[in-house]
């Protein structure tokens, strides 16, 4: 299911390493985490959702690695690296097991499906 994204034909070599390179401190942030973390929920303040998606988590006794980015007027432009970079356009955002499952309702899906636990017993 890929998303359209502009090939890399149709973008100037003069701004290429400009787009590879936005950002991109953010994006590896949570790569890192996302790579040495079974669940990672990445959010920002006064957004109530990546709180909910910690309680739960909590509620649930799952481990998981919270990472913060601003709030809704600050650090909007990383943000928008890390939406673009996965292509979900909310907060918060939850990994588990290198694989991007969405936000709090997906997570709480996930939950009351069983299938977190099989996601994490791989």
């Amino acid at each position: 299911m890929p998303r359209p994204i502009l090939d890399e034909s149709s973008i100037h070599p003069a701004i290429r390493a400009k787009i590879s390179g936005w950002q991109h401190a953010i994006v590896d942030e949570v790569k890192a985490a996302v790579q040495a973390n079974d669940v990672v929920v990445v959010g920002m303040r006064l957004n109530p959702f990546p709180g909910k998606a910690r309680k739960t988590l909590e509620a649930a006794g799952q481990p998981y690695k919270y990472l913060e980015y601003g709030s809704y007027l600050g650090m909007w432009r990383p943000r928008s690296a890390l939406k673009m970079w996965t292509g979900w356009p909310t907060f918060p955002m939850v990994f588990v097991k290198g694989t991007l499952v969405g936000g709090f309702n997906d997570l709480n899906a996930l939950i009351d499906s069983g299938e977190l636990k099989t996601m994490l017993a791989r």
